[in-house]
């Protein structure tokens, strides 16, 4: 938990989210371009999915539980990739940070006008209108700290823009029905799947990271360290409640790779 103290003391609340187990899947792609004097490791997000599964039966869950759509969300994902071999590095470059493709929603007005009954003067008027909304919940984000390149995906409220791991549902919203949150797995421009996970591809979410590797490093093999993070966030779906809370796990992995041309 990243705050403990926010546990919820509805049983039912609990029994729906304890009972999801969170699944992941990492697809890293790495390419050698041989230089001159030089080697370029080029590495690439190659694909990213997260998802969570219930663990026991929907009528089990809907039982002792408020069913399975009350589960959590991913709505932070880091990775740190750093070569442990660091004596070799001689630079390290990502390219740009890129917000996810906008989703738009249009304008539409509609103004209807009617008579009253005969034995009355006038008519009456109304109008309804709908805001062109501009969303983009999720924001990818690469920085460097010496060697090492760091990846984020972050959710961000589409509606005031704060990151969504970090705090809690307006008060506001939680009383409105059409919130980004509600019944968010049904949604038209839902920022998850229809099954509450992410996936992340290559095409859409920034480009390549390179190392700028010596030449003697031809014929090693470099050892890798991938750390990881992932933030899960509930927030209210169907259900009326003001709980909300934010869990995480974190991961390590060693990775080797063989220079050779």
């Amino acid at each position: 938990m990243e705050n403990p103290s926010s546990s919820t003391k509805d049983a039912r609340l609990q029994f729906s989210l304890n009972y999801q187990q969170f699944e992941s899947v990492i697809q890293l792609r790495y390419k050698l371009n041989f230089k001159e004097n030089w080697i370029d490791i080029n590495v690439n997000v190659d694909n990213i999915r997260c998802n969570l599964i219930r663990l026991v039966s929907e009528t089990l869950m809907e039982k002792q539980g408020y069913g399975s759509d009350e589960k959590h969300f991913p709505s932070r994902i880091s990775l740190q990739l750093t070569p442990l071999l660091q004596s070799d590095i001689l630079s390290v470059t990502v390219t740009k940070s890129t917000d996810n493709p906008a989703h738009e929603v249009g304008i539409e007005k509609t103004i209807e006008s009617s008579f009253e009954p005969p034995k009355s003067v006038g008519f009456s008027i109304s109008s309804t209108g709908t805001v062109l909304l501009s969303l983009k919940p999720w924001k990818f984000e690469q920085s460097v700290y010496g060697d090492s390149a760091i990846l984020n995906w972050i959710l961000h409220d589409s509606v005031n823009g704060r990151e969504v791991f970090s705090s809690k549902p307006p008060k506001f919203a939680l009383c409105q029905p059409k919130s980004w949150f509600r019944n968010r797995y049904t949604r038209a421009y839902r920022p998850f799947t229809r099954e509450g996970g992410v996936i992340f591809a290559e095409d859409e979410y920034g480009e390549s990271i390179c190392w700028k590797v010596r030449e003697a490093a031809i014929g090693k093999t470099m050892e890798w360290e991938i750390k990881g993070k992932i933030w899960l966030t509930y927030w209210p779906n169907k259900r009326r409640t003001h709980h909300s809370e934010t869990r995480f796990l974190e991961f390590n992995e060693l990775v080797r790779l063989s220079i050779e041309n």
